[in-house]
């Protein structure tokens, strides 16, 4: 699928804002000869060799010196011809040496590039697939080390082989039963002699190996939300200071001291979790111990949010107190939880209640019973969530997806399986399942770009960093 772009130059800060050593200008357009001549007269650059240079002004004075590199086309970021500046970091001298460029290159167009522009540039010259080109974004925000690898392995092209790889068997099923229908005067039982309903199996096969392997990237990637709910006092705040190892949250003895969301990002085996802690919920008038005052509008405000938050959670935790029981509330408060999410009971205070720390799986019911003041049962608390995030150390290279990644892993997947379904019907609905075969290479090429809308790219590509 052809994609079309802007290919006036762009320029723009390729280092992070603020003060640092160095910083770098980045330049990338199809001819900068007028622009660099413009910048440096007619002095000559080899190619991928860095010169000590001065920055000037257009009237000679001195700018900053630095670094210059030259990278002719393709051989390049972008694949087209980029140029580089690299000079002290600071944020003037970097603004200023950004529109010393601008004004050197007017007259050849030349204008600030916007957020992954240059990445845009390396996929649309081939140079990136669109996987690999995601990859770098990835790389750069990756919260862990597990996080960065995994992107690394991506942005090699690790993960768009594999891809590759399951289109290519598509593809070879694809020709057979297409020539099958293209010749059908041979009247042959083609599902038998090609072995094509075997073909399918292994294809599928290896979809969801690949698609269990990109899953477990996404959870590197995403991380999981994890909700703390539960009445006023029940030990979230002291939960969440537990887990993150720090004084997050305002803990004291004053039922409904968290009036708003807080939330802490930590790590578990390399997984981030983002902990949200809530306001505590009741109702107008709750059980004696929070009955005597009414709930005040900023309160209510508060318990309005944590049922926003439970809604969007991945996990729930529902925290009771240990040392008092089930109560009506907790009953009320749970049959409010949605159903699709699921929900560990965690009972709190253990160190009041007697409990030993230990978990408890019942079916559906998942209970864990822990205490933050004595830092009880929170590795279990901790290997739980993993558990229920399908977090499984396998020792294999993951690949770090995204979500439209595992998207179009299940839309394939299920015209595979549509195609299975044409497949037990003989030779009879060979059309069908070549159109089923079809339409799942299409889901495929989406991920590496081969198939993909210039809109999607637009939105993919405006959230990288500027300079990127």
């Amino acid at each position: 699928m052809s994609h079309t772009y802007d290919n006036t130059p762009i320029v723009a800060i390729a280092t992070a804002p603020g003060r640092g050593g160095i910083g770098v200008v980045r330049i990338s357009g199809r001819d900068l000869s007028a622009i660099i001549r413009s910048l440096f007269g007619e002095l000559t650059f080899k190619a991928r060799q860095a010169s000590y240079q001065r920055f000037s002004q257009a009237d000679g004075s001195l700018i900053d010196q630095g670094l210059a590199i030259h990278f002719p086309a393709p051989h390049s970021y972008t694949g087209e011809e980029v140029f580089e500046l690299q000079g002290h970091g600071g944020p003037v001298v970097m603004q200023m040496l950004l529109q010393r460029c601008l004004e050197a290159g007017r007259e050849q167009g030349l204008r600030l590039a916007q957020p992954g522009e240059f990445t845009q540039r390396a996929f649309m010259n081939d140079k990136l697939d669109l996987a690999q080109a995601e990859a770098v974004s990835d790389l750069i925000e990756a919260s862990t080390e597990a996080a960065a690898k995994s992107a690394s392995q991506s942005m090699s092209g690790v993960f768009s082989q594999v891809i590759h790889s399951l289109v290519e068997k598509v593809v070879h099923l694809r020709m057979l039963v297409e020539a099958t229908l293209d010749f059908p005067e041979e009247e042959i039982d083609f599902l038998e002699k090609s072995n094509a309903r075997g073909q399918l199996t292994g294809i599928q096969a290896a979809l969801k190996a690949v698609f269990d392997q990109a899953a477990q990237g996404a959870l590197l990637r995403e991380g999981l939300n994890v909700v703390l709910a539960g009445q006023p006092n029940v030990g979230k705040s002291s939960l969440l200071n537990a887990l993150a190892g720090d004084d997050i949250a305002i803990v004291t003895p004053i039922a409904g001291t968290t009036r708003d969301k807080v939330t802490e990002t930590i790590h578990i085996q390399g997984i981030p979790l983002n902990i949200i802690d809530t306001a505590g919920i009741r109702h107008e008038y709750d059980e004696p111990e929070h009955g005597s005052e009414k709930i005040d509008a900023v309160e209510r405000i508060g318990i309005a949010r944590t049922w926003l938050e439970v809604e969007k959670a991945d996990v729930i935790l529902h925290l009771l107190d240990a040392s008092r029981g089930p109560t009506r509330a907790d009953e009320e408060i749970a049959a409010r939880f949605p159903e699709a999410v699921p929900v560990v009971c965690v009972w709190t205070k253990i160190d009041l209640s007697g409990h030993q720390a230990s978990v408890d799986v019942m079916g559906d019911l998942t209970q864990v019973y822990v205490s933050a003041q004595e830092q009880q049962g929170l590795d279990l608390l901790r290997q739980e969530l993993l558990r229920i995030a399908g977090w499984q150390q396998t020792g294999e290279s993951l690949y770090l997806a995204r979500e439209r990644h595992l998207i179009a892993l299940k839309h394939a997947n299920e015209h595979l399986q549509q195609a299975a379904e044409y497949a037990a019907q003989n030779d009879q609905s060979l059309d069908l399942f070549a159109e089923e075969l079809r339409l799942t290479q299409d889901r495929l090429n989406s991920i590496t770009g081969e198939f993909t809308s210039d809109d999607l790219l637009g939105v993919i590509f405006s959230r990288f960093c500027i300079g990127k």
